[in-house]
């Protein structure tokens, strides 16, 4: 049965003011974009390589680059998130977007460790990466729609 409904801003007065004055909400506004860039031109690059056969070395290393972003922009995330809201993850106003965000992440470290440990083959291995690129991008989606709502001033549907 649903229960009640209350709506809660996304930022508290102090959120906000602490958002607004970090360094880290910056240097997530710069990563984020640089992130996705990276995962377009890897994505493109894997899928040529399941399409034709070729460029396996240069989807692997983008692959792997787009792992290292997403790892900074998780690592800087959490810090950002422990400056606003007071804890590291799983705040309330992106607790969704955090459990996402480990699934993405669970997805691309089975993709390293299975290169590293020569475990899966080629063909098996970009598939993967593309797996984690559709999670990515379902993640990505949810980050860009709370940003929206941040901006409109919007608010969390909460159970009362």
């Amino acid at each position: 049965m649903g229960g009640t409904r209350t709506h809660k801003p996304l930022y508290t007065a102090e959120q906000r003011a602490r958002r607004d004055a970090s360094r880290w909400t910056l240097v997530q506004g710069i990563l984020a974009p640089l992130q996705l860039v990276i995962c377009l031109i890897s994505a493109a690059l894997v899928i040529r390589y399941l399409m034709t056969g070729d460029g396996y070395t240069a989807a692997t290393i983008s692959v792997v680059v787009k792992t290292a972003a997403l790892y900074t922009i998780m690592v800087t995330g959490a810090i950002w998130e422990k400056e606003v809201f007071g804890q590291y993850l799983f705040a309330e106003s992106f607790f969704w977007e955090d459990v996402v965000s480990f699934g993405v992440i669970a997805l691309h470290t089975i993709y390293i460790v299975a290169l590293f440990a020569g475990s899966m083959g080629p063909t098996s291995l970009m598939i993967l990466a593309l797996v984690a690129y559709i999670a990515y991008f379902i993640n990505a989606g949810q980050f860009l729609w709370k940003l929206r709502m941040a901006r409109m001033g919007g608010t969390l549907e909460v159970p009362a």
